[in-house]
C-alpha cells in the first residue's frame, strides 16, 4: 500500500517564515498522512504501559496524551522518527538546519491530532 502525501491548501502566505513554510508545506502534510499509524502507536503505548485509558475524563486523558509525549522519550523519538522517515533527502537537510525547533513542532502538531482525535471518540 503506498500513501500519498497530502496538500494542505491556505496555510502559505507572504509573511510565512522559513521555519512555518518547511512546517506547514512537509511537516503538517506528513502527520496527516501517517494520522492512523500514530493513533494506533498511541493506543498500543497505552496498552504496553497498562494503561486504561477508558477510565479517564476527556481533560485526563488530554493531559495523559501531552505528558506521553513530553516525559515518554522512546516513544516521542519513534514518532519523530516516523515522520522524519518520510522526508526527501532534501527536505531531510532542510531539518537539520532548525532540528529541535522542527522536533518541537512536530511533537505540538501531534498532541493537538491526537488530543483532538479523543473528542470525536
Amino acid at each position: 500500500m503506498t500513501k500519498e502525501r497530502p496538500e494542505l491548501k491556505g496555510l502559505i502566505n507572504e509573511r510565512t517564515t522559513k521555519i512555518e513554510h518547511f512546517q506547514n508545506t512537509v511537516i503538517r502534510p506528513l502527520i496527516k498522512m501517517q494520522n492512523d499509524l500514530l493513533i494506533v502507536m498511541l493506543q498500543q503505548n497505552f496498552i504496553k504501559r497498562k494503561v486504561d485509558f477508558s477510565i479517564f475524563s476527556q481533560e485526563k486523558k488530554k493531559e495523559k496524551i501531552k505528558s506521553t509525549l513530553e516525559k515518554d522519550l522512546q516513544f516521542k523519538n519513534k514518532v519523530i522518527g516516523i515522520i522524519i522517515g518520510h522526508f526527501s533527502m532534501d527536505e531531510y537537510l532542510a531539518y537539520q538546519q532548525n532540528e529541535n525547533e522542527y522536533n518541537r513542532r512536530i511533537k505540538q502538531i501531534v498532541i493537538k491530532r491526537y488530543q483532538d482525535s479523543i473528542s470525536i471518540s
